[in-house]
């Protein structure tokens, strides 16, 4: 029993395959034929709803690069148009007051013949608002301006700048008068600045600019000025504080306005300090007299000189109360580093210079030559030299009948004509520069006369 296989009959077949020895099975029955021999299809509904959403995409799509298309062109016209020379003819000043919108910016423009287009101006400066907000003033825009040069104009406030130049040297009050003599300015200034507290110098600004924005811009540039040189001072000077320093570059500066000669003029009055020798400055004794009006109009009396007033440097000794007038960046920057000299003197030289000296005897010897110079010149008009005033019992002269002048130098010619040379008010006192001074009154110094407000 267990030694012998079983024998498995197969059912007959009535074909075989060709070549083949397997039997062919004989048919399903055929519930047995229809039975799937794998998993049945998606449902029908879910290959319509996935035909759907690609049919969405595919519209999205389409719509998006129709737009995308229509922006491109839409685009390029508008840059077309904005970038198209404007009808402008010449070149135009045109001004944008302040507090003005976008629209009124625009119908300024239309009207002033830059732009033909003011709506596309509009348009376009609200798609550049990224790169910041149309701006006031006053501009100018080129023959052929177009919209897109027009709003970057605005934009970079590439506006009009006007000066106003203050020279050296002037008084404060005199400034003031010089910024209402500007056309451009605008406003009132609050009170004249304390002496010596402006920065003389070019100054740039916009229209609309007040006086007082002038004022605080050159009070701001001075204080900044004093930080900066008084940092950079030599550390041998008898100045105490940048205040002083001040006082003595404002005296520097009235005493000469060449610049290769201020550091050796500063080195004198340094030395004087230095010896407490009085510094006895002719600028002092005026400002004293009239303070910030800035001139005599005539010569120094002899009166005068001898006048105690706080800023008179032939009677105080050391440096006067304040600053006689404001002194630029040179000035200050010649007293904070001095020549190094034992100059104690100078005078004027006929040049526009002056001959410096250590000793009295080698300034007598240039006063002597500079005395040759002047008689040799012609004598000037009365207009250009300042006068000395006339005696007290002169002054209800006739009509017509001009004044005798104190000295011999100023004496009318016997058959009349222009008037002398001015002399020196202090010879022959003991306040004689030719003893104590280190220049000549003989050399006129003119002011601009201010021009009240």
């Amino acid at each position: 029993m267990f030694g012998r296989k079983k024998k498995i009959l197969l059912p007959p077949t009535d074909e075989t395959d060709h070549g083949s020895a397997q039997p062919r099975l004989a048919p399903r029955s055929p519930s047995e034929a229809i039975k799937p021999s794998m998993a049945p299809p998606p449902p029908p509904k879910l290959r319509r709803r996935r035909r759907g959403m690609l049919s969405l995409l595919s519209g999205l799509l389409t719509l998006f690069v129709a737009l995308a298309i229509a922006g491109i062109f839409g685009f390029s016209m508008v840059q077309q148009e904005v970038t198209a020379q404007g009808p402008l003819q010449s070149d135009k000043v045109v001004v944008i007051p302040r507090n003005t919108g976008t629209g009124e910016i625009a119908n300024i423009l239309k009207n002033e013949g830059v732009i033909d287009q003011p709506l596309l101006f509009q348009v376009y400066a609200h798609i550049n608002r990224q790169r910041g907000q149309l701006k006031a003033g006053e501009f100018q825009f080129k023959a052929g301006t177009s919209i897109e040069d027009a709003i970057d104009t605005l934009i970079q406030g590439k506006a009009i700048l006007h000066t106003v130049t203050v020279p050296e040297g002037l008084t404060s009050e005199q400034i003031v008068g010089r910024l209402y003599e500007h056309e451009i300015l605008t406003g009132d200034v609050i009170e004249t600045p304390r002496e010596g507290s402006l920065l003389p110098d070019t100054y740039k600004f916009e229209r609309g600019t007040t006086r007082q924005q002038i004022i605080s811009t050159m009070q701001t540039a001075q204080r900044q000025a004093i930080e900066q040189i008084w940092q950079r001072r030599t550390s041998e000077l008898p100045i105490k504080s940048p205040q002083e320093l001040v006082i003595l570059a404002s005296i520097v500066e009235k005493e000469t306005g060449r610049a290769d000669e201020r550091t050796r003029v500063a080195g004198v009055f340094i030395n004087r300090l230095m010896k407490r020798m009085k510094l006895q400055s002719d600028p002092t004794i005026v400002y004293g007299l009239v303070g910030g009006k800035g001139t005599l109009g005539r010569g120094i009396l002899r009166s005068e000189i001898e006048a105690a007033t706080p800023y008179n440097t032939y009677v105080v000794e050391g440096l006067p109360p304040g600053p006689i007038a404001n002194p630029g960046r040179a000035a200050l920057e010649a007293v904070a580093n001095p020549s190094r000299t034992k100059d104690l003197y100078f005078v004027a030289d006929g040049s526009g210079g002056h001959a410096f000296a250590e000793s009295y005897e080698q300034h007598q010897r240039n006063v002597t030559r500079w005395r040759q110079i002047e008689k040799s010149r012609p004598a000037p008009d009365a207009n250009d030299v300042d006068r000395v005033v006339p005696d007290a019992d002169q002054t209800n002269l006739p009509p017509g009948v001009a004044p005798a002048l104190r000295g011999t130098a100023n004496a009318l010619p016997a058959s009349g004509g222009r008037l002398g040379r001015g002399f020196d008010a202090s010879e022959g006192t003991d306040k004689d520069p030719l003893k104590n001074k280190t220049f000549d009154l003989n050399n006129p110094k003119n002011v601009p006369p201010l021009r009240q407000p």
